[in-house]
């Protein structure tokens, strides 16, 4: 089945199986491996993208259902080769340990920024809710969103 979707503003038309995930396309039929796969069962958020800016858990997605979506992943954040100021943040936060969980985070936060410029420790949290860590215990996340929100505010 032909599908067409947007990936990191650029535009793909791709034969694809219709039990194919959207997870499998980015990173076997595009090459983007940012995009972690987990639990494969939407519990773990490493996966997560953001599609038509809601993040999403790609592992959940069936390609058919990302058809004439627009899909930002991790490598999507960077431009002109410059990292995302939330990017910067986390690692100047120090919310990056075994890295394994970052994409997904980082999906997860700039979802909630694209909608919501200046969230609150609260929102951050529940942004975050569907992503697991196992190293940062969270604080170092919460704290570099909330920086990058200033830095944005500084800049913007």
């Amino acid at each position: 089945m032909f599908i067409e979707l947007t990936v990191n503003k650029k535009k793909y038309k791709l034969d694809v199986d219709p039990r194919k995930r959207l997870l499998d396309i980015i990173r076997e039929d595009i090459g983007l491996t940012g995009t972690k796969e987990g639990c494969s069962e939407g519990e773990c958020g490493a996966c997560t993208v953001i599609m038509n800016k809601r993040a999403v858990n790609s592992c959940m997605i069936l390609a058919v259902q990302a058809r004439n979506k627009e899909i930002i992943t991790v490598e999507g954040l960077e431009k002109n080769g410059e990292l995302d100021e939330l990017q910067k943040a986390f690692i100047n936060k120090g919310a990056v340990q075994c890295g394994f969980c970052t994409p997904g985070m980082l999906m997860s936060c700039k979802a909630l920024l694209m909608n919501n410029v200046n969230p609150t420790e609260e929102e951050i949290k529940k942004a975050i809710e569907g992503n697991l860590c196992r190293c940062t215990g969270y604080n170092k996340i919460i704290e570099a969103v909330l920086d990058a929100v200033v830095m944005v505010n500084r800049e913007g």
